[in-house]
């Protein structure tokens, strides 16, 4: 078990049902992290939980639908009353159904605002106060490479994930007084759930494919996150930006 400055910390993490969220929970409770999982499919988090405990780990499963500010704050309460403490939010919750602008998917628009832009401020509104009385702790924010660069069908997913960058960049400068950490991670194409989120044929189509062709495991996103907690505390990674070796965008 490492003591890289990993073991014994209280992580939550949203989305942790699948994908970015389930690999990190993983490999972080591996490492001696206690882990707080929150997700909407209660039976994805729970066998996660039990699986993570039967390796000897810690770990507590808080069902979480992040558009749902009450229950962003449960989770995060849940993981405080647990385990006494929350040393790292790790916001990664995200929904990417691309489609043109003409198609006029406004449905699709607020979904992804909902969960890519307020599920990370009510991530943020849980933990904070909880850091601040600390005087610690380490928020993770995840964006993409979407989040440096615009594609054609990917304007409003793209804007979402700009956002999270800006958001998190004005939260590195107001924590400075309380000695809080904040970390922007930027994958590229990573196997996970995210192109299923979207609901034009084609678009889901290409994006499978794409997705088939390119994507990396999940455990790469999981290396990168673990690797900028476990930094000496007065070390603050800001920002990765992370692809395929063979991904050109």
């Amino acid at each position: 078990m490492s003591t890289n400055n990993i073991a014994g910390k209280v992580v939550v993490i949203t989305g942790a049902s699948s994908g970015l969220g389930e690999a990190t929970a993983r490999r972080l409770a591996a490492e001696g992290a206690t882990v707080v999982v929150g997700a909407r499919r209660a039976d994805r988090i729970a066998a996660l939980v039990a699986e993570i405990e039967t390796g000897g780990g810690k770990a507590l499963a808080v069902v979480t639908d992040v558009t749902r500010q009450v229950d962003v704050q449960a989770l995060v309460d849940a993981a405080v009353k647990g385990f006494g403490r929350i040393d790292v939010m790790i916001n990664n919750a995200g929904l990417m159904p691309h489609s043109p602008l003409e198609r006029c998917k406004v449905e699709d628009w607020e979904r992804m605002v909902d969960v890519n832009i307020k599920g990370v401020l009510y991530g943020i509104a849980a933990a904070l106060p909880y850091m601040k009385e600390q005087k610690s702790g380490h928020f993770i924010n995840v964006s993409s490479v979407a989040g440096h660069k615009i594609s054609k069908g990917g304007a409003v997913y793209s804007a979402t994930k700009h956002a999270v960058r800006a958001l998190s960049e004005g939260l590195r400068q107001e924590v400075k007084a309380y000695s809080i950490r904040t970390t922007i991670i930027s994958p590229g194409a990573v196997a996970t759930e995210l192109p299923n989120s979207a609901t034009e044929v084609d678009v889901a189509q290409s994006m499978s494919a794409f997705y088939e062709e390119y994507a990396i495991s999940a455990d790469s996103f999981a290396r990168v996150a673990a690797f900028a907690i476990s930094q000496p505390d007065d070390m603050d990674v800001n920002e990765i930006l992370f692809r395929p070796t063979r991904q050109e965008y």
